[in-house]
């Protein structure tokens, strides 16, 4: 495999998006980035009905959504942003980014950590959030999506 250097700044393409994943046609890496913990932070709160709290210790900023938690960050250690995601697309994630692997301390068939310093473009983290979002939501009963139609906006 050549290395790294000589495969960017080429813009690399999922296979997945021609199978119709969630991040279809934004599924990019790139070496332009402007995205810190602040504006992930922002992109989060956002998002509809979600809430943010420290459930480990004060370090450990998470995001929920009507409760259940789908991201999180250390803000002592804000290089990595974990992520939960779909099993399959998170095995696809890790072999086409060297920024994304299992999380740390987590469940790493679920979640993911992404290295926000590296060279994932902001369209593809933003993707991907709302990726965990969705696949939060998509575990809710049926009776709390109809009371809260807001949750499926999100794709």
């Amino acid at each position: 495999r050549p290395p790294r250097s000589t495969l960017f700044p080429y813009t690399t393409l999922f296979r997945s998006a021609q199978r119709g994943n969630p991040c279809a046609g934004l599924c990019q890496t790139s070496t332009r980035r402007t995205m810190n913990v602040e504006d992930i932070r922002a992109y989060c709160l956002s998002l509809p009905l979600v809430t943010e709290d420290f459930p480990f210790d004060e370090d450990c900023l998470a995001f929920r959504v009507q409760g259940k938690i789908f991201a999180m960050i250390n803000l002592e250690n804000t290089k990595w942003f974990v992520l939960k995601c779909n099993p399959d697309y998170a095995v696809e994630l890790r072999e086409q980014h060297r920024e994304i692997e299992g999380a740390w301390h987590m469940n790493k068939r679920y979640w993911n950590q992404l290295d926000i310093y590296g060279e994932l473009s902001d369209e593809l983290i933003k993707a991907l959030i709302r990726h965990s979002y969705a696949e939060v939501v998509s575990k809710f009963s049926g009776k709390m999506k109809r009371e809260n139609p807001v949750l499926l906006t999100v794709r």
